[in-house]
């Protein structure tokens, strides 16, 4: 769960995601991570170690850099054999996550991703949003082929395997993340399917991100392209342990706070 500037909410949700998480019997762990939040959300979220010390993590580093980089820091902390990323405002409730699971059976896909624009979704977000979304899945679709319609949505699962071998690759840690994840999960031959969700979108037309953040991304992903099909730079990157990423991410986990 990648946060910031979540200190308000974060107890609350975190307890919610334990009991729904209790409610389906599975072994599980929830990892926390604080990407340099301003507000001390982590020291927030420690409140709850002293009730679910077998339950939850709580990993911080100290100077924000972006939600990917918070992904792959609590993905080198995580012990299971799959990994769920999943927005600590909780847009979507890891209520859906059963379905994840029985698509991911059901497909032996490698990766499932939430997808707002599955024919089954249910989503309440900005029109907006609706348009800038659609054309940037045109672009996506034509520079990397994935067989999917939205690559945005925070609710994804993933095999241990293709993080281990994925995250050694990704360079971009902000808004392009999850496309340089996916682009390369899918050149790497693992299968990639998507879920429908339930959405409440709870933010602005573009949640956190700004108006000049969308040519960053555009910027970003033009790049992800260039390094993957005109330099083949994703090709001659050599294995990284987790440990090793953990290192880099200077992120320390956080003991009991009263």
């Amino acid at each position: 769960m990648p946060a910031y500037n979540e200190a308000r909410h974060i107890i609350n949700n975190l307890l919610e995601v334990v009991e729904t998480l209790d409610s389906f019997e599975y072994d599980y762990e929830v990892i926390v991570v604080d990407d340099g939040s301003t507000d001390m959300t982590y020291l927030e979220a420690a409140k709850v170690l002293s009730t679910h010390p077998e339950l939850i993590r709580v990993v911080h580093y100290e100077k924000n850099r972006g939600k990917g980089n918070a992904l792959i820091c609590g993905a080198t902390f995580a012990k299971g054999e799959y990994v769920v990323f999943l927005d600590a405002d909780m847009d979507l409730h890891p209520y859906q996550l059963p379905v994840f699971f029985a698509i991911m059976d059901s497909e032996n896909a490698d990766v499932v991703i939430g997808s707002k624009r599955h024919p089954l979704s249910a989503v309440n977000y900005p029109l907006k949003r609706r348009i800038y979304s659609a054309i940037y899945y045109t672009i996506i679709r034509l520079l990397f082929g994935l067989p999917v319609k939205d690559t945005q949505t925070g609710l994804k699962v993933f095999k241990r395997e293709v993080l281990d071998r994925v995250f050694p690759r990704v360079l971009v840690k902000r808004f392009a993340f999850d496309i340089e994840v996916l682009a390369n999960a899918h050149h790497l031959g693992y299968k990639i399917v998507d879920a429908p969700v339930t959405l409440e979108f709870q933010r602005g037309a573009f949640g956190r991100i700004k108006a000049g953040d969308a040519y960053k991304i555009f910027l970003d992903t033009l790049a992800i392209f260039y390094r993957m099909h005109i330099l083949k730079y994703y090709d001659s990157i050599p294995h990284t342990s987790r440990e090793e990423l953990r290192a880099e991410s200077a992120a320390r986990e956080v003991e009991h706070v009263r």
